[in-house]
C-alpha cells in the first residue's frame, strides 16, 4: 500500500500531499513516532485487513489472516493485540474478528465509500 492520505469530501476521496499531512500530524519523513512499534509483519497484517475487509464485506478472523499471509496464528494474534492496544489501526468484535481497520469497516456507519472498482464499504 502506498503512503497517501485521502480526505473524504461528500462522495469523493481527494489525495492530500504528504508534505501537508506529515506537518499536521507531527510525523517525520520516516513515518513518525507512533509507528515505531510496528514491524514489517505488523504492516503486512494491517495492510491486508484494510484491503480484504472491503472485499470480504464481513469481519476477518485471525485464522483467515494467518493463512492468507502465511504467518503463524500465534504471531497474528500478537500483532492484532498490539495494533488494537495502540488504538490507531483496528478494532475486533466480540468474537475476536477484525471488524474495522481504519479507514474502513464492515459495521454499518453513516459514512459509505465507493471505490473506483465499484466496491462499497463503510468508513470508520
Amino acid at each position: 500500500m502506498d503512503k497517501n492520505l485521502l480526505l473524504g469530501i461528500w462522495r469523493y476521496l481527494l489525495p492530500v500531499p504528504p508534505a501537508i499531512w506529515r506537518k499536521q500530524v507531527g510525523g517525520s519523513q520516516d513515518s513518525g513516532p507512533n509507528l515505531v512499534f510496528m514491524s514489517a509483519d505488523h504492516h503486512r497484517v494491517r495492510d491486508f485487513v484494510v484491503v480484504e475487509l472491503q472485499r470480504a464485506g464481513q469481519p476477518l478472523s485471525p485464522q483467515l489472516i494467518a493463512r492468507s499471509l502465511e504467518l503463524p496464528p500465534e504471531r497474528v494474534q500478537t500483532i492484532l493485540d498490539e495494533l488494537e492496544r495502540h488504538k490507531t489501526f483496528l478494532f475486533r468484535n466480540l468474537q475476536g474478528d477484525v471488524a474495522w481497520a481504519y479507514p474502513v469497516t464492515v459495521d454499518v456507519t453513516p459514512h459509505q465509500m465507493t471505490f473506483s472498482s465499484g466496491e462499497q464499504v463503510y468508513a470508520a
